[in-house]
């Protein structure tokens, strides 16, 4: 297979000040061949839920509207106006007529809606290079993907992977600007 898996990773910051040492931690990790940034967005949403997107990447435009627009497209946010938002829904609606299940009722995120008023996101859609091996391997033994998920450091006390006092702060580092 020509892609490895990709994953929607969001992440809410209290404020829009976040570029820097984000876009170069994915730099770096883009250096490394661990994961391949596919395109990212920094959503702002105002007090009253009014978005407003840019790409975080060091594309020039034209790049960004050529090659960036895949997170928009996935979530239904026009990164190009109502243009933009008509061009995703036609490409979902050809992958739709190939009999392609994309999303029903069931399955829907509304990522959007996740993002608190007042608040800004980072919206990553990155590919996981490493696992593609892994990934070919399991299909090859006839496996499938039934559910993934990250764990709060918190549930790893329980199993004895983390101390009550490690998982405290991790959880609160990870979650400490949405308090």
């Amino acid at each position: 297979m020509s892609i490895g898996p990709v994953q929607l990773i969001v992440l809410g910051f209290p404020h829009p000040n976040f570029h820097g040492e984000v876009i170069a931690e994915l730099e770096r990790l883009r250096q490394s061949d661990t994961v391949r940034v596919i395109d990212a967005l920094a959503v702002f949403k105002d007090a009253n839920g009014g978005l407003e997107a840019e790409h975080l990447s060091n594309l020039s435009t034209e790049e960004a509207v050529e090659l960036g627009s895949k997170v928009g497209a996935l979530i239904g946010l026009g990164i190009e106006g109502e243009t933009g938002a008509a061009a995703g829904a036609q490409l979902g609606a050809a992958v739709a007529e190939d009999g392609v299940a994309v999303f029903d009722d069931p399955q829907a995120w509304d990522v959007l809606s996740d993002i608190p008023a007042g608040t800004a996101a980072a919206l990553l859609l990155i590919e996981h290079h490493w696992a593609v091996p892994l990934r070919d391997a399991i299909a090859r033994a006839g496996g499938f993907r039934l559910a993934d998920g990250f764990i709060s450091p918190l549930d790893l006390v329980g199993i004895g992977l983390l101390a009550a006092e490690e998982a405290k702060e991790l959880h609160d580092l990870e979650t400490a600007a949405a308090a």
